[in-house]
C-alpha cells in the first residue's frame, strides 16, 4: 500500500502539468492511496473460476482482504493533511495504524473465539448459522464504535471460526448449511456491488476534459502495482518460495472495485474532486474489464495444468470431521 501510494501519487503529480492540470502533491497522494487497495470481491470472484497454486491464492486473497485497514488509515491521514485539518506526522500515522489494524484484528480474534466456544456447546445448525451472522454484525459494529477497522475485524473473526470450527465445533450438517448460507450471501452481495458500480456512472460528475488524464494514469497504476508486488517478492524469495509467475499474476490480478469508488465518493467538495473521481472510475473499469477478463489467460500461462476450480461450498476443508460421517456429538465426544 505504501509503495503503491507513493508511486501513483508521484506519477500523477509529475504527469498533471504535462496535460494542463495543477494538482498539489498531497492530493496526488490521496488519489494514490484510494486507488491502491485491491478489491476482495473482484479478486475472490476470479479465484473461484481457475486453479492457482495454493500459496499464490493465499497471497492474492489475503492481500485483498487485509489491505483495507492500511488503506483506510493512509486515506484518512492524507486527506486530513490535504484539506489542512491535520498535520501529517509519523507519530500520528503510527497511532492511527495501530488503532485501525491491530485494534480491528484483536477485536475480530476475540469475537471469533467467543463464537467458536458457543458453537462447540451447540449442535443445532439454525442457531449456529445465526451465531455466525451475529458474529459478522457484532464484530463490525464494535470495531467501528471503537474506531478500529470493521472489515478487518470481520475478516479475522471469520478466519478464526471458519478454520477452527470444522475441526471440533461444527457438525457435517452445520457445515453444509453454514458454508452454503455464506456462499449464497457472497454471490448476492457480489452481484449487488457490481450493479451499484455500474449505476454510479449516473451520479458521477464526469468532466470529459479529464478523460485524457485518466487514461494516461492507467499505465502509472499498473506500473505502481508491478513495483509494489515485485519488491516484496524479490526481497522475501531468499527465505520463502513463490509460485512461478507470482509477480506477473499479482500485478495483473490487482483489480480495483468498490473500495476505491467508495473512498473517492467520500472526498469533500474541492477543485480536485472531479479529476480524482474521473480517474478512479476509469481505473476501476479498466482493471475489471481488461485485467479481470484476461487474468485467466495470464494464470494459465504461468500455472501448469490449469483446470476449472470446484465450487467452494463443495470442498472439504482441512481438518474437517465430515469425511465419513464423523460429526460433532456423534462418534466422538465433544470436549467441554
Amino acid at each position: 500500500m505504501v509503495i503503491s501510494t507513493a508511486v501513483i501519487g508521484t506519477g500523477l503529480w509529475l504527469l498533471a502539468p504535462l496535460i494542463g492540470l495543477t494538482i498539489p502533491y498531497l492530493w496526488a497522494l490521496v488519489f494514490g492511496v484510494l486507488i491502491s487497495p485491491t478489491d476482495p470481491v473482484a479478486v475472490l470472484a476470479i479465484l473461484k473460476t481457475v486453479t492457482v497454486p495454493k500459496s499464490l491464492e493465499i497471497d492474492m486473497s489475503g492481500e485483498s482482504l487485509f489491505n483495507d485497514g492500511v488503506a483506510v488509515v493512509l486515506f484518512s491521514v492524507l486527506l486530513a493533511a490535504a484539506t489542512g485539518t491535520e498535520e501529517l506526522g509519523v507519530a500520528r500515522v503510527a497511532e492511527m495504524l495501530a488503532v485501525e489494524t491491530l485494534g480491528g484484528a484483536l477485536i475480530g480474534l476475540a469475537a471469533g473465539y467467543v463464537a467458536y466456544r458457543a458453537t462447540r456447546r451447540l449442535d443445532d445448525y439454525a442457531i449456529e448459522v445465526l451465531i455466525s451472522i451475529a458474529l459478522a454484525m457484532g464484530a463490525f459494529s464494535l470495531a467501528t464504535h471503537l474506531h478500529a477497522s470493521g472489515p478487518l475485524a470481520v475478516v479475522v473473526a471469520g478466519l478464526y471460526l471458519g478454520n477452527r470450527g470444522p475441526r471440533d465445533a461444527l457438525s457435517d450438517e452445520t457445515q453444509r448449511y453454514l458454508f452454503g448460507y455464506w456462499t449464497l450471501v457472497d454471490e448476492i452481495l457480489n452481484s449487488i456491488l457490481f450493479l451499484l458500480i455500474g449505476l454510479e456512472v449516473l451520479v458521477l460528475r464526469f468532466d470529459w476534459s479529464h478523460s485524457l488524464a485518466a487514461l494516461c494514469l492507467i499505465p502509472v497504476i499498473v506500473a505502481a502495482r508491478f513495483t509494489a508486488a515485485a519488491i516484496p517478492v524479490l526481497v522475501l524469495q531468499r527465505w520463502q518460495s513463490f509460485a512461478p509467475g507470482s509477480i506477473a499474476i499479482l500485478t495483473w490480478g490487482g483489480l480495483r472495485g468498490g473500495i476505491s469508488i467508495a473512498l473517492a465518493l467520500s472526498l469533500p467538495e474541492t477543485p480536485e474532486k472531479p479529476i480524482l473521481l474521473t480517474a478512479t472510475y476509469c481505473a476501476v473499469i479498466f482493471t475489471l474489464a481488461v485485467q479481470g477478463l484476461t487474468l485467466k489467460r495470464v494464470i494459465r500461462h504461468y500455472c501448469t495444468k490449469p483446470q476449472v476450480a470446484e465450487p467452494r461450498q463443495a470442498e472439504t476443508r482441512p481438518g474437517s470431521p465430515g469425511r465419513t460421517g464423523a460429526r460433532k456429538g456423534g462418534g466422538e465426544s465433544k470436549r467441554p
